[in-house]
């Protein structure tokens, strides 16, 4: 039976929108091999853009240093606001700082903390020197929720985390964390909610979109109690493996291709930017993703690749996502090589108009 709320707000901005599953998700989920989250105030009371806002120093800060540094960060790295909370007690408290796929917490980060942090923690990979180090088990969701930003997320973020933390409690999962964040790239896809969770001592983060309140009983039961994926709802995962290792046999067992090869020539010309800076349309700006930086990056925030290119991209992403290890690595890089050749003729055609 469905739960979900009939009225005009779900009608509109909702889980009965007219644009629910009215296109792919696999391969939509943003570039990145490491997440930063800065755990400050409530959502109801970030700005649109968060990170570039003069009454919201703190994660201004941080985001100008990050972006101070971008060509010295080794990895993909983005940067996301979640829920903080005030007191001892809470559980998440401004200022701190979640790092994945470390699975640390760092507590009580302060702007005068800001440049030691980077260049300890976010450049060199370090342990930072100035805070403590906490490390965090279970599984973390965190559902967009930045109403400023878009109606949508604004709509279902409170909703799928209410329904999250009642499923949680039902079936006794103290392990789970669910916790509202900022934008994480593709509004139209609400609702949207990132999964970290260790499985054999490995940690993963998964994307999910057009999640519905009837779909958190199969993620906490399939995704986070048995590892499964839930393919019509999946969007990819963090930790791209670039083409070019397929073709030499890597094992790509994680349900993700996104080419960090393609995303490249898609935009060699351009200049990783956080959102602040985009100057886009406002579709693209929409469905542009966090603050993203990092050796060889490119901008999370706009998105100037042609449909056509755009479906080569997500059709390399698909091929990649499912278990390769059961064809010969032969065949593999034949595929590859294949849709490669394509899209780079389709480039020059389109060049060349």
């Amino acid at each position: 039976m469905s739960t979900l709320p009939e009225n005009d707000e779900n009608v509109k901005y909702g889980f009965q929108r007219a644009d629910m599953q009215s296109e792919k998700l696999a391969g939509t989920a943003i570039a990145y091999d490491r997440h930063v989250i800065l755990c400050y105030k409530k959502h109801d009371a970030w700005p649109s853009r968060v990170e570039s806002s003069e009454a919201h120093p703190l994660p201004k800060a941080l985001a100008g240093a990050l972006r101070a540094r971008k060509n010295d960060i080794p990895v993909k790295t983005l940067l996301t606001i979640c829920e903080g909370g005030e007191g001892e007690g809470s559980e998440l408290c401004d200022g701190d700082v979640l790092l994945f796929p470390e699975m640390i917490k760092y507590r009580g980060l302060k702007e005068s903390d800001i440049k030691s942090f980077v260049e300890e923690v976010i450049v060199n990979r370090k342990p930072w020197s100035a805070g403590i180090q906490e490390t965090m088990t279970g599984s973390h969701v965190f559902v967009c929720s930045h109403s400023s930003r878009d109606k949508r997320c604004g709509y279902c973020g409170p909703i799928l985390i209410k329904k999250f933390k009642e499923e949680a409690e039902l079936r006794g999962l103290e392990n789970v964390s669910v916790t509202a964040c900022s934008h994480v790239g593709g509004h139209k896809y609400a609702g949207n909610l990132i999964i970290y969770s260790v499985r054999d001592t490995k940690v993963s983060g998964h994307w999910y979109g057009y999640v519905t309140p009837n779909d958190v009983p199969e993620l906490l039961d399939n995704h986070i109690g048995k590892g499964e994926i839930i393919d019509r709802i999946w969007r990819g995962q963090m930790g791209v493996p670039p083409v070019k290792k397929a073709q030499k046999g890597v094992n790509l067992t994680l349900p993700n291709g996104n080419s960090l090869k393609f995303n490249e020539l898609d935009s060699e010309a351009s200049t990783p930017k956080l959102d602040s800076e985009a100057s886009t349309p406002k579709e693209e700006i929409e469905n542009g993703g966090g603050c993203c930086q990092g050796a060889n990056g490119f901008s999370c925030c706009r998105d100037e690749t042609p449909e056509p290119e755009k479906e080569v991209n997500k059709a390399i992403n698909y091929l990649l996502t499912r278990e390769w290890e059961k064809y010969e690595v032969f065949t593999v890089g034949a595929i590859v090589g294949a849709v490669v050749t394509i899209a780079v003729a389709y480039s020059f055609f389109r060049r060349s108009r």
